[in-house]
């Protein structure tokens, strides 16, 4: 039996599928902070000690807690059912697996997030994903997080992408990850790939497929203007409104992109069938 080519979208999540930070729905309100004092206390952390800003917000989330909030992996979850996502999106990946099925792809979809994985892991749409790659912390016997097991900031979001790539998406497994894995063989080549993402946070991501023959958009809710100085920098190949309502714009963007990654796979399958009936 033929097997189908594989596609993949790998998502942000924070501005990208949600509407704004995922702490900013019912975290940082349950704490007593405004949005702004919490992300000024991470900047200030780390300014003052050269700190990741992704460990910044973690250490914060869990000293601001203390005496306030209960936290523990089930509150996590709980939290994620705040989480108030873009217009489409509870629909949207039924009718992109849908399209891509008609077109003969095998469609997958990934987070790739500085946000918490936990968090993800408690909205309504969790369950539409093969694989997310989030920030995570390490819980001891109460279930009460205790230290960061997963820290994925801006750079490292990258490593992520090579193990879609080449289908090992263990992260404890590196030597999977780093071994020499030639093009032909890897599991979802980059060409197959579409990146969505909201800022110049997913810059390195974005450049990353889009040099490799993938497909980058920028969405944007109120700010317009970064993904119009993205894609003039050759960072994306499109923009398009965080709407993912069907027949919008972006849902005509990514169907015309698989439509393009299918005509790609077809055209590449007769090279390779004329190249080894000729040998």
């Amino acid at each position: 039996m033929k097997t189908k080519p594989v596609a993949a979208i790998l998502y942000d999540f924070d501005k990208t599928l949600s509407t704004k930070d995922m702490q900013e729905y019912a975290f940082i309100p349950g704490i007593g902070m405004t949005a702004e004092e919490f992300w000024k206390k991470c900047n200030r952390l780390t300014q003052e000690h050269s700190m990741d800003q992704i460990l910044a917000y973690m250490y914060v989330m869990l000293t601001e807690a203390r005496g306030k909030k209960l936290l523990n992996r089930e509150e996590f979850k709980n939290l994620g059912e705040t989480v108030e996502l873009f217009p489409g999106v509870l629909s949207w990946f039924n009718r992109v697996n849908a399209y891509a099925q008609r077109l003969g792809l095998c469609l997958e979809h990934y987070i790739i997030s500085s946000g918490l994985k936990e968090i993800i892991e408690g909205t309504p749409i969790a369950k539409q994903f093969k694989g997310i790659y989030a920030a995570e912390f390490f819980y001891d016997e109460q279930n009460v997080p205790v230290w960061p097991a997963m820290a994925v900031n801006y750079t490292s979001k990258t490593q992520f992408l090579f193990r879609i790539n080449k289908g090992v998406l263990d992260v404890t497994d590196h030597t999977g990850l780093n071994k020499f894995t030639p093009e032909n063989k890897r599991r979802i080549p980059f060409q197959n790939m579409i990146y969505i993402g909201d800022g110049f946070t997913d810059v390195p991501c974005m450049k990353l497929v889009k040099v490799n023959g993938g497909h980058s958009i920028a969405v944007y809710s109120d700010k317009k203007q970064t993904a119009i100085d993205i894609m003039h920098q050759g960072r994306v190949d499109y923009i398009a409104p965080a709407d993912y309502s069907e027949a919008g714009k972006l849902e005509k963007t990514v169907f015309a992109v698989l439509d393009l990654i299918c005509a790609q796979n077809v055209a590449l399958e007769m090279n390779f069938k004329d190249f080894h009936e000729t040998e």
